[in-house]
């Protein structure tokens, strides 16, 4: 790969995280603190009331029926903790944290995942789940379902780069929404996509949890190397 590097090489330590949102031609910053359990966004976008809140771990006793996995995720770090939507809410968009290509620098690609979670496809009021996320790049624009939730994904992962590369683990995600749509993450291209997980039938993805190398303190980054996904099932009315 291009982006080699000497495993010595320093990158700098970032902090915090910028949400930026555009709403009617008007750029809105919030400020989301890393350390914050409830993290809270409201906002009006054109007339309508949004209200969205991160869950955290407040809802990890929420019964689930499977685990989503994929076999392609990459060796380094560990898996963190789970992060769980409401009950009867599931999701229905996320965003990625990505960091562009370095040129030299230490790449690191995808550090982290924020799913979005409705109940009832309702986006007027959301909460959002994230797990561990890595500390570079930015957070980019939600993607939604245009109906339906999240039901299954594909991981695009480059494989270890061997003792003097640099290795990036994660560096993409597809989902595939219950109304058949396939939406793709903008993340980076390094490494192939691996086979689908399993498919949430009958219900939708309602879960999180990641799994990270934790900062190298100027040796090579990873972040993010796997991510699972929790399927639960909808209960009929």
């Amino acid at each position: 790969m291009n982006h080699s590097h000497e495993r010595g090489s320093h990158k700098s330590f970032k902090t915090g995280a910028a949400l930026i949102l555009t709403v009617c031609g008007v750029r809105m910053w919030r400020l989301l603190s890393a350390v914050a359990t409830l993290a809270v966004l409201s906002l009006g976008v054109c007339g309508e009331k949004v209200f969205l809140q991160r869950a955290g771990t407040a809802f990890n006793g929420r019964k689930y029926r499977s685990v989503l996995d994929v076999t392609n995720g990459e060796r380094f770090g560990s898996w963190t903790w789970p992060e769980m939507c409401p009950e009867n809410f599931f999701v229905v968009g996320f965003s990625v944290r990505v960091e562009s290509k370095q040129y030299g620098g230490d790449d690191t690609a995808l550090n982290g995942i924020r799913l979005i979670c409705s109940k009832d496809e309702n986006r007027n009021f959301l909460y959002y789940v994230e797990s561990h996320t890595g500390h570079f790049g930015e957070w980019s624009h939600p993607q939604y379902c245009p109906s339906g939730v999240l039901t299954s994904f594909q991981l695009r992962v480059e494989p270890h780069q061997g003792p003097f590369g640099d290795d990036t683990a994660v560096n993409n995600i597809k989902f595939r929404c219950s109304s058949n749509p396939m939406l793709e993450a903008p993340g980076m291209s390094w490494g192939e996509y691996g086979h689908w997980s399993q498919d949430c039938l009958g219900g939708g993805i309602c879960g999180i949890e990641t799994k990270m190398e934790e900062y190298q303190l100027g040796l090579d980054d990873s972040s993010l190397n796997d991510v699972r996904f929790f399927c639960c099932d909808k209960h009929q009315e």
